[in-house]
């Protein structure tokens, strides 16, 4: 058996581990890529793995407790959602995620969710192939200066978002019960309860991340509170939305249309997938991207180069740059 650390990156949508493999060989790791898709896949390099590298596969209570060796869990991302970080921390396992790699890019990519459902471009487009050229094709359309937006989390992306919303002449109500007041006022937006935001917003922007607490943040009892023209983007986690609900309000005509960069069960996720699994795949009035808000080359790279380095930092005993739990030793 090798002598050096064992890093095990669990899965990966990339072509290559070349950039992570440079960086972790070079302080000293072999490193090991999977394709996981179950916490079973994992456990056979559980026992003897001296970090992990998620990107979609769950790293459980199960896995962990299996884990003799390890010392680093490093999230290809900002949430933590996939990694069991109570079990991780009892066990002594430092877990790291990639902060502010993406921000600009997830900003852009829910502005541009709302401008191409609130523009029709969709269903402008599909008319056009189809050989059809009158206007009234994605009709009604709204004008959107002096609509409202609704951005739920307030933090660098909601920032980000609402910087970029005001241009278009929107005002910005905002819902975050952590965000502090100074914040508020420096991004001259309104920090409302989370009725009033539902309430009044032309767009319910939800830069949600998964917790106990949010997830259904949006459900029948929102959706029913809402105005028939509004429209929801979600560039934030997928099961923070209720998709069973969303496609009532959708078909039904509760609501106007939906943007989501993540669906409530990802594909990415599972083994097999088909867009039969969902039915928001079949509705006209829905724009679904595969989890890509974050993407650009750049950020990507950023992502991988960060997420390797924590690793090896932890490996090498220094601290971590951006530590999400503080482990029990």
């Amino acid at each position: 058996m090798s002598a050096r650390p064992k890093v095990v990156i669990t899965d990966h949508d990339f072509a290559d581990v070349e950039l992570e493999r440079e960086i972790l060989e070079r302080a000293g790791a072999e490193v090991v890529a999977l394709q996981a898709k179950s916490e079973q896949d994992l456990l056979e390099h559980a026992h003897d793995c001296a970090a992990m590298i998620n990107q979609y596969a769950y790293i459980g209570a199960t896995t962990i407790a299996a884990m003799q060796q390890c010392r680093v869990i490093a999230r290809y991302g900002v949430g933590t959602d996939i990694v069991d970080v109570a079990a991780a921390t009892a066990k002594g396992i430092q877990v790291t995620n990639v902060r502010d790699y993406c921000t600009e890019e997830v900003a852009d990519h829910a502005i541009s969710l709302w401008l191409a459902l609130a523009r029709g471009l969709f269903a402008y487009n599909r008319a056009t192939h189809r050989g059809e050229w009158h206007w009234q094709s994605a009709a009604p359309l709204h004008r959107l200066r002096g609509q409202t937006i609704g951005i739920v989390s307030f933090g660098a992306i909601g920032q980000a978002i609402a910087r970029r919303a005001r241009a278009f002449g929107v005002k910005v109500i905002v819902h975050d019960p952590y965000v502090d007041a100074t914040t508020v006022a420096e991004h001259k937006v309104a920090a409302v309860s989370k009725e009033a935001l539902v309430a009044e917003a032309d767009v319910v922007m939800m830069q949600v991340p998964m917790t106990s607490e949010t997830r259904h943040f949006l459900s029948e009892q929102e959706f029913r509170a809402m105005k028939p023209n509004a429209l929801v983007v979600c560039t934030g986690r997928g099961p923070t939305i209720d998709n069973h609900a969303l496609y009532r309000a959708l078909s039904e005509g509760w609501i106007a249309g939906a943007g989501l960069d993540d669906p409530e069960e990802e594909p990415a996720k599972r083994k097999h997938w088909s867009p039969d699994d969902n039915p928001l795949f079949s509705l006209p009035n829905v724009i679904v991207t595969p989890h890509a808000a974050y993407y650009s080359e750049e950020s990507l790279r950023a992502a991988r180069t960060i997420a390797a380095q924590e690793v090896a930092r932890v490996l090498s005993k220094q601290a971590p740059l951006n530590p999400v739990n503080t482990p029990i030793r």
